[in-house]
């Protein structure tokens, strides 16, 4: 296992170690001692996520407030996406800005995602299964969801014919109007 940094500190890309033969393919998909022996700290686990989507999905940009604030680490089983990291941590030197990550199950990649960061991505295969630990638990009222297209932001999706979003999703509030309720 390989891990690298990216452009947003403690965002990090993570390369499983795959052993390949006839039959196919092998690789831990989450090692407690690995991962802290390259990240530093292990994280605990609170819930296993996995979500079936189709071409042009975008879901997110999400994450919690504290105390439920969670820690990702995403992968795709199958098909691909265009994953997104917003860093909404103030005083941080990214704030505001993104990273893009193209996730699929060719390239087995994984990404680490902590607390204060908000959590999106779109499918650009025909279908998708995305799959995350968080290292809290879900509280519905505690959760944001800021709004994918905001111009603040200036994310550059996939170019796709039509975009597939859930109703919480398209009424998200700006990055501006998140950050004032997010601490």
């Amino acid at each position: 296992m390989r891990v690298f940094d990216t452009e947003i500190p403690d965002v990090k890309i993570i390369e499983p170690t795959v052993y390949e033969d006839e039959r196919g393919y092998f690789f831990e998909a989450y090692n407690a001692q690995k991962f802290e022996d390259l990240m530093g700290f292990c994280p605990n686990f609170y819930q296993s996520n996995e979500s079936g989507s189709v071409e042009g999905t975008i879901r997110g940009l999400h994450l919690q407030k504290e105390p439920y604030g969670q820690s990702k680490l995403v992968r795709v089983i199958s098909g691909e996406v265009l994953d997104v990291v917003v860093d909404c941590r103030k005083g941080s030197k990214t704030f505001g800005r993104y990273i893009k990550v193209h996730l699929d199950s060719k390239n087995k990649l994984q990404l680490w995602i902590p607390r204060g960061c908000a959590h999106g991505f779109q499918v650009i295969s025909d279908y998708c299964i995305l799959s995350y630990h968080v290292d809290a638990p879900y509280n519905p009222g505690l959760q944001v969801s800021i709004d994918a297209f905001d111009k603040a932001l200036g994310i550059d999706w996939h170019k796709t014919p039509e975009f597939c979003m859930s109703a919480q999703d398209e009424l998200a509030m700006s990055f501006s109007d998140a950050i004032d309720v997010i601490e």
